[in-house]
Parts: structure tokens; C-alpha cells; sequence
């Protein structure tokens, strides 16, 4: 049975949050300062620390220092103010979660709701952090160098509070996997967890995919859809490539995590949500608020607690380790025998892995179906491209900003010999980011084509009776 320990110096907020907090069949011990508070602290060490940030002799969180085993108690500050600077500033402190007052019933029952059999979990995430020393896995996560056994001991800490991640790494380092292992040794384990690519959907869906959208809110709206945010509700939402999202969208984003609560388009009825979120990106976040393209106050928000996820080619013998994992699977499922030469595993070392373990495990599964009994090195897909391609192209001033990221993109690609992947690299984008970009641009000349068709025929029509064809 969890005891939660709550801290105010109003009577009647004492009174009604107990109530409630009794009513989810836990424990509770209230106190009106800081020095009460550390007294029920030595009696017993509470599961939840629900404390309000303002007290008569200091400020709540400062009773984050006071808890035996910090890890191991939820810390939720109370606060009259939801400014994102004070949530930011209360995350920092040691909360992993807040509440606004008025506080709503609904968010504090959901943060009960959520309190598992904390003993169960600290063993299973003991657990799992002694098994990593041994086989080198963590959750979905696999890999022993000293750079993964740091970053799993950055997900333990941060798994089991309600604190937002920015997961920052390169394509192909795993940020999907090291967001569901967050979730799944959190107290949301058992309710949802979704995953958005947010370069991947067009600016024109992306709002109605998170949100969603009543009936008729606009053309092809032929019914109701229920967004991610909906979705996800009690569970964990990774929004994938975050800083490729509209500046127009993030406002609305940045209104969510202040709130906790959304609206549908089509709509102005705004809808309770409690979701953990995960955000990840490829680019480094700072360059993106630098140019712009990602704003400052809602980097602050997510960047709660950065993880940094190492490249490959920073890992040693995880390599090697991550190659023989995707034989194991490729064998198992193809009720096959391979194995590695010694020469396949040397080259495995001499190659940079720009694709980091999505490029590894491409480039095994390529080897596997090459091989006979024996996995040697497969060629490289990396195109190299000749001589030729000029490094620079002229664009008028005045040029539109849209035509500029056109001609640069449509060179790159030329420049890297039509390798998308590279590419995607090259221009600092998620590779589904250029597929959506390539298709717009092929839109937009099909319809320019079919335009410049109409436009022709109408010329070439003939004024007269003359059944003589049109000169093209």
C-alpha cells in the first residue's frame, strides 16, 4: 500500500487531498511546513511527496534532500503559478511531476492510479542493471561498452519518475528503444505507448494526428479521430524528431505540457490528458533554437532531463557484440547455421557506421543473404559520387525561402549520387523528413505539368472550323 506524504500550509487543501488520496487505498501523512515535513520524514519514507513549492518557512522541494532514497519517492510540487518557468525550475529541483492549483482531482488521481508496487519495480530495474554487467542488455537496449552502461544508468534513475526526456542522438542510435525501455520500467508500463514521427507527417495532418478532430472540421473530416494525446492517455507519448514540428504547432505543444489538457480540431472543448512524454531529435537542439526552427521555451520544457545516446562507432566491441546479435535472429528465423569469418569481422571495425545500429543491422541482413555457410563482408551501399557535381549552386537574392530549400535539397541529392540516406545526413534531417520534402516537390511539378499542359492546348486550339491538327 503506498503512503504518500502531503505538505501545505492551508487547512482545507490538507483536508480534501487527504480524502482523496485515502479513497486510492493509500496511506497518508499531511504536515504544514518544512519542519513537519522532515519529521514525517523520519517516521517513514514515502512512496509520493505531494508538497507545495511555497511554505511558511521555505520553499517545498527542498525536502528532495531530506528523502533517504530520492529514487525511490515520486516528488509532485503544488504551484499557483503555471508559468513554464516555474514548472521548469520545479522539474530541476528534484519534482517529477506538478500540480496547479486550483489542483484538479482528476491529475491527482491519475498520479496515484500510477503508483505500482514501487518494491517490485525498484527489483526489476536492480535487476536488469545487474544483468546488463552480464550480458550487456538494458530493457530493448543492447550493447556493455562503458558508453551504453552510462546511458543505462541514465534511464534507471529517470525511468521510474514522471519527468519529461529529450532523447538526443544520431539516426540509428536507438532513441525509439531507449524511449519504450523508459516506459516500460515506468509506472505506465501497463497503459500505452505511442510513438510520432513528427518530420514524417505533412504540416497540414500533423496537429490532427496528435489531437485529433471532430466530424466536419474540415474537408475529408467524415468522422471523428482520436489523436495521439487522447490515446496515449495515462501512458507514455515519444513525439520522434520533434524539432522538425511547425513553429505554429509548437505553441500549441508547449500549451499541453502547462496544462495537461489539449483541444480537438474542430473544436474548443478542451480534453484532461495525463501522458508521460519522451521527445527525440537528430539535431542538436540548441543549433535548431539558434536558426529558429525550434522554440526556445519549449526546448526548456522538454529538456528536463537530456540523454545523449552514443553513435556506434563510439561503442568498441558492442559492434561486434550488435553483429552477432542480428545473426542470432537472421539463423532463428531462418532455421540457417552462418556464422562470421574472421575477415567479416575485422571489416566490421574499419567501417564509420554514419547509419549507426540501423546501418549495422542492414548491412548484416545484406551479408546473411549473400553468404553461403559463412558471413563474409558485404560490399558497401555508400555511393561515392565522381567528380563532377559542383559543391555550389547561385541562388538570386529574393529568391522564395521554399525555392531555396528546393534547389539545395535536389543538389545534395545530386551531389550524393542520389543516395537518400546520405543525404538525409548531409542535411541534417531525419531520412523521412527528405521523402515527405521529395514529395511535395513531385506534387507540386505534377501539378504544374498538368497546368502548363492545360495552358498549351488552349493555345494550340484552333479560332476557326479547321479540322487540321494543332502544330506542337
Amino acid at each position: 500500500m503506498p503512503h504518500v506524504l502531503i505538505v501545505d500550509d492551508s487547512p482545507d487543501e490538507l483536508g480534501w487531498m487527504s480524502e482523496v488520496v485515502q479513497a486510492q487505498g493509500c496511506t497518508v501523512a499531511t504536515a504544514d511546513s518544512l519542519r513537519a515535513a522532515r519529521v514525517q520524514l523520519v517516521r517513514q519514507q514515502p512512496e509520493v511527496l505531494l508538497t507545495d513549492i511555497q511554505l511558511p518557512d521555505g520553499n517545498g522541494l527542498q525536502l528532495v534532500h531530506d528523502l533517504e532514497a530520492p529514487a525511490q519517492t515520486e516528488v509532485v510540487a503544488i504551484t499557483g503559478h503555471a508559468s513554464v518557468d516555474s514548472v521548469v525550475e520545479a522539474l530541476r529541483l528534484g519534482a517529477t511531476d506538478y500540480l496547479v492549483k486550483p489542483v484538479d482531482i482528476e491529475r491527482l488521481r491519475a498520479i496515484l492510479k500510477r503508483q505500482p508496487e514501487a518494491a517490485e519495480l525498484r527489483h526489476e530495474i536492480g535487476e536488469l542493471r545487474g544483468e546488463l554487467r552480464k550480458a550487456g542488455r538494458f530493457g530493448a537496449l543492447l550493447g556493455g561498452s562503458p558508453a551504453m552502461q552510462s546511458l543505462y544508468d541514465k534511464l534507471a534513475r529517470v525511468a521510474p519518475t514522471s519527468a519529461t526526456v529529450l532523447l538526443i542522438g544520431e539516426s540509428g542510435t536507438g532513441k525509439e528503444l531507449a524511449a519504450r525501455t523508459i516506459h516500460d520500467l515506468s509506472r505506465r508500463r501497463k497503459l500505452p505507448f505511442l510513438a510520432v514521427n513528427c518530420g514524417a507527417i505533412s504540416p497540414q495532418l500533423i496537429e490532427s494526428e496528435l489531437f485529433g478532430h471532430e466530424k466536419g472540421s474540415f474537408t475529408g473530416a467524415d468522422r471523428q479521430h482520436v489523436g495521439f494525446f487522447e490515446r496515449a492517455n495515462g501512458g507514455t507519448l515519444l513525439l520522434d524528431e520533434v524539432t522538425e514540428m511547425p513553429l505554429e504547432l509548437q505553441v500549441k505543444l508547449l500549451r499541453v505540457l502547462e496544462t495537461g489538457s489539449f483541444v480537438r480540431v474542430g473544436t474548443t472543448q478542451p480534453i484532461s490528458t495525463d501522458v508521460r512524454m519522451v521527445a527525440a531529435t537528430n539535431r542538436l537542439p540548441e543549433k535548431a533554437v539558434a536558426e529558429g526552427r525550434f522554440r526556445e521555451d519549449l526546448y526548456h520544457r522538454l529538456n528536463v532531463f537530456p540523454v545523449h545516446l552514443p553513435p556506434l562507432r563510439e561503442r568498441g566491441n558492442d559492434i561486434e557484440m550488435l553483429a552477432q546479435y542480428f545473426l542470432d535472429e537472421l539463423n532463428r528465423q531462418e532455421g540457417t547455421h552462418k556464422t562470421f569469418s574472421p575477415q567479416a569481422i575485422a571489416k566490421l571495425y574499419e567501417r564509420s557506421w554514419s547509419g549507426n545500429v540501423r546501418e549495422l543491422k542492414n548491412y548484416v541482413q545484406r551479408a546473411f543473404i549473400l553468404s553461403d555457410d559463412v558471413v563474409e563482408a558485404a560490399e558497401s551501399t555508400e555511393t561515392q559520387p565522381e567528380e563532377g557535381p559542383s559543391d555550389v549552386i547561385s541562388i538570386r537574392i529574393g529568391t522564395p525561402l521554399d525555392e531555396v530549400e528546393r534547389r539545395v535539397t535536389m543538389a545534395t541529392l545530386e551531389r550524393c549520387g542520389q543516395v537518400k540516406r546520405k543525404t538525409a545526413e548531409v542535411l541534417g534531417i531525419s531520412l523521412k523528413t527528405l521523402y515527405n520534402r521529395l514529395e511535395v516537390y513531385s506534387m507540386k511539378d505534377q501539378a504544374r505539368d498538368g497546368g502548363d499542359v492545360r495552358r498549351q492546348a488552349g493555345k494550340d486550339r484552333p479560332t476557326d472550323n479547321s479540322t487540321s491538327p494543332p502544330k506542337h
